[in-house]
């Protein structure tokens, strides 16, 4: 089967190339080679290497950002999403799309179904509705999976933050009214390979680990795992804070938390807890930077 990646030096995207299936052709591209917000350069890039499926991961994410570009931030995570989406139907390929827990207004108090109606709060929430709807109107074979909180062992998340942060400074402070799902890229990407092989299968699904964590539970959590295998060698002290005392351009959803359960049912796959994942993850960083 052949398959492009497009966001290939993406958290996610850097996962969907360490774990593809050895029966995968696989082409991955970046914004380097492929902007596609270039309508003509999509089609083709996407002429000439003929995929069977494209795996879109890529979007501008700069959440806070979008609320004073929210026209740049529309090119790449709507009308981007429309070139990929018509090119694809040309030559008669599916496409896997990412998009974010950021289209619902995180305002409910149970987990969000994929059928629960859309309500973006931001500038970054409603492109990427956008381009949900754009991708559903231009082709009929797709996926669409949003996803909540990714990390991964590369690139700038979450974890890696506060890593960082915990070996500079004694204190930290961590929001801990906003409730939501921790996403170990590594998930993701399992699942995404999975919707490859299940062409039988269209439509919007929630992929993330199971449970539900503040940011501030999220980050004791980081901190007890990285101790106890050796990642930083003392804990620090954390306060809980509230989102009003730690004010941000754009809105973050008070509760995100996804109902995965026609994920689960459909791809046949066993739920793994986010703090379980959160290991695999420490783990594997902590591989890398022994490694050096």
């Amino acid at each position: 089967m052949k398959v492009l990646i497009v966001g290939a030096k993406g958290q996610l995207g850097t996962e969907l190339q360490n774990c593809a299936p050895e029966n995968i052709k696989l082409k991955a591209v970046d914004i380097e080679e492929l902007d596609i917000s270039q309508k003509e350069l999509v089609n083709t890039t996407l002429h000439d290497f003929n995929p069977e499926v494209v795996i879109n991961a890529s979007a501008y994410t700069a959440v806070d950002r979008a609320e004073q570009e929210e026209g740049i931030a529309f090119k790449v995570n709507c009308e981007g999403v429309a070139n990929l989406a018509l090119a694809s139907k040309g030559i008669g390929a599916r496409v896997i799309h990412i998009s974010t827990d950021y289209v619902f207004d995180g305002r409910s108090c149970k987990p969000y179904l994929t059928s629960d109606s859309s309500n973006p709060q931001t500038a970054y929430g409603r492109t990427k509705l956008a381009g949900e709807k754009a991708l559903a109107e231009a082709i009929d074979n797709y996926i669409i999976i949003r996803t909540s909180w990714l990390y991964s062992p590369n690139g700038s998340n979450f974890v890696k933050t506060m890593l960082r942060l915990m070996t500079e400074r004694d204190e930290l402070s961590i929001v801990a009214d906003q409730i939501g799902t921790p996403t170990s890229s590594h998930t993701l990407a399992k699942a995404v390979w999975e919707f490859t092989e299940r062409d039988n299968l269209t439509g919007v699904y929630h992929c993330s680990d199971s449970g539900a964590a503040s940011w501030y539970d999220f980050a004791h959590e980081i901190m007890i795992k990285a101790v106890r295998i050796g990642l930083l060698e003392d804990k620090i002290r954390l306060l809980p804070i509230t989102t009003a005392d730690y004010p941000t351009p754009a809105e973050r959803p008070m509760y995100s938390v996804m109902d995965k359960t026609s994920l689960y049912k459909d791809l046949g796959i066993e739920p793994i807890h986010w703090a379980d994942a959160l290991e695999e993850v420490l783990l594997k960083i902590k591989e890398m930077a022994d490694a050096v």
